[in-house]
């Protein structure tokens, strides 16, 4: 209890008496107890000294309320299994697996399957989980509870380790019994598991029958493309832009033999004009020596004969068969001449009897010349004509040659790339393939359980020590708070710093503790007026 006295004028003001039983003299009047001041070490000391009692009675509450609480919650087991992700036989190199997605996905996809209401119902039902709640509580509730009881947790990579993939997960069950908890936990790790291979032996199934199906498409448009590069080859067969080389040096070498021919063909011409000349001389010398020669006539044919002779030294030289054959007839027309200029001058008047026309050797030779002339000349035209066609075809050809080649190229890029993408579904058909029947033999990456479900031998909720530590942390918060708010409404001061704060006065005068004297009724008023006296006998500050 404080009490305070004001002497007048004098300004002094004497708190009575503190806690601790001193008095403190002041000498300035009170300003108001509003702020506070910063607490030190000591004065938390204090605090602690004065409130220790409260405090060590909650915090021995908060421990016994934690065991207790811990005694009265059910127990809860948990079985704890760990399974590890094997990786193929065949390495990657030799077989590239199926599977598009990730484990960490995958692991995801099949967790939600797994944990799915229809896999949970199945087993809520098989082993009559929550069978005391089983007819007041809808079934989803109690697959709903039974998920949050399995906790699927992925391990982590070893520190150093690039590969990305997953090396294997967690899986806990919490249940109510300890052996329920173990068999719920082989139930879901079995589940992992097949689920696991069906999913992998399904889409690698899947794959290769989506390849062959699109292989098929591939291989009719192939096909298509075939027919038509084949179709536009046959139409210009020879024309094509890898015979543009071998048709230019065709045709360069096919003008030579085309004028090798004209010559040909004109020189026979010549042959047959000339032999149709001499057969026209033998004939007429022949129906000459029928009729009679005439020695005019025969003059005739000699200078005819003579020219053609001067004309075929100009292109033979003597021992040309055509040449000799001149020759022998110029000779034989000057003995005809010379025979008939005879028979004039000693000529008979008796008649001649005329025997039957026969030609000479020298006319059906000349004839026969003439039709070997005209086979020649027929067959130099023909190979004239023909050689004249093949030159216009190649022409064509070359002419059209570009517009041939664009048309080509687009049809054998279309072709190549039909062909590309043929050779690339079937190559990833065949390791589909391999892929599907590397699964099916159960070779490829597959989950291997490291550790079999666990039987607990404790529980895992509640933990009695947790519990114990948690109520006696909580007391401990519990009791520094009350405490803090008990000192927050203590108005009293204490020490010489609480008085120099909250008034804002020097200290004047300390009074010890002592034993003040009662009254006549037991109070405490002389004391009061004793001190009530010292203060009034202390000097004034003014």
């Amino acid at each position: 209890m404080r009490r305070q006295i004001t002497a007048g004028s004098t300004g002094i003001t004497a708190p009575l008496l503190s806690d601790s039983g001193v008095a403190y003299v002041t000498g300035e009047n009170e300003k108001g107890m509003v702020k506070h001041r910063e607490l030190n070490f000591d004065d938390y000391v204090a605090f602690l000294r004065r409130q220790h009692r409260q405090i060590i009675l909650l915090v021995i509450l908060g421990a016994a309320a934690g065991l207790l609480l811990s005694l009265v919650l059910p127990r809860r087991y948990t079985s704890h299994t760990m399974v590890l992700v094997e990786q193929p036989t065949v390495p990657d190199n030799y077989v590239k697996p199926v599977m598009g997605e990730g484990l960490n996905q995958r692991l995801a996809s099949m967790q939600e399957q797994i944990l799915s209401r229809t896999r949970l119902q199945h087993l809520v039902e098989r082993f009559g989980l929550y069978a005391k709640d089983a007819k007041r509580v809808p079934m989803e509730q109690l697959v709903e509870r039974l998920q949050k009881s399995i906790k699927v947790t992925p391990l982590e990579a070893m520190p150093g380790t690039r590969s990305p993939e997953l090396p294997g997960f967690n899986v806990d069950v919490t249940m109510g019994e300890a052996r329920l908890a173990q068999q719920i936990c082989g139930e879901i790790t079995s589940m992992f598991m097949e689920q696991n291979l069906r999913l992998r032996q399904q889409q690698a199934e899947d794959t290769t029958e989506f390849l062959a199906k699109q292989l098929e498409n591939a291989k009719a448009k192939l096909d298509e493309q075939d027919a038509k590069l084949a179709a536009f080859q046959s139409r210009y067969i020879g024309a094509l832009p890898e015979d543009e080389r071998t048709n230019l040096t065709v045709l360069m070498g096919m003008t030579p033999q085309l004028e090798v021919a004209t010559q040909a063909l004109n020189q026979a011409q010549q042959e047959k004009a000339f032999a149709e000349s001499l057969l026209n001389q033998q004939l007429a010398a022949l129906n000459s020596s029928q009729q009679g020669e005439d020695p005019q006539k025969l003059e005739q044919q000699l200078e005819r004969a003579q020219g053609l002779l001067l004309s075929l030294r100009t292109r033979y030289t003597d021992q040309h068969p055509d040449v000799a054959k001149v020759k022998n007839e110029i000779a034989e027309l000057k003995k005809k001449i010379h025979e008939a200029s005879a028979e004039d001058q000693g000529q008979s008047s008796q008649p001649q009897v005329k025997g039957p026309l026969v030609e000479p050797l020298q006319i059906q030779q000349l004839r026969a010349q003439l039709h070997q002339a005209d086979l020649v000349i027929s067959q130099k035209k023909h190979e004239q004509e023909q050689l004249q066609r093949q030159i216009r075809t190649l022409q064509s050809r070359v002419q059209l040659s570009p517009m041939i080649q664009q048309e080509f190229k687009a049809l054998t890029r279309d072709h190549q790339t039909a062909l590309d993408f043929y050779n690339d579904l079937l190559k990833k058909r065949n390791e589909s393939q391999m892929a599907t029947e590397l699964e099916r033999r159960q070779q490829g990456q597959q989950f291997r359980v490291l550790d079999p479900p666990s039987l607990p031998e404790r529980p895992s909720f509640p933990n009695r020590s947790l519990f114990s530590l948690a109520g006696l942390g909580a007391g401990l918060a519990v009791g520094l708070g009350m405490a803090q708010l008990a000192e927050s409404r203590d108005k009293s001061m204490r020490t010489k710093r609480d008085v120099e704060f909250y008034l804002g006065a020097r200290t004047l005068a300390l009074i010890p503790p002592f034993e003040p004297a009662t009254g006549k009724n037991g109070s405490r008023k002389d004391a009061a007026a004793a001190l009530t006296e010292i203060s009034l006998r202390l000097p004034s500050r003014g």
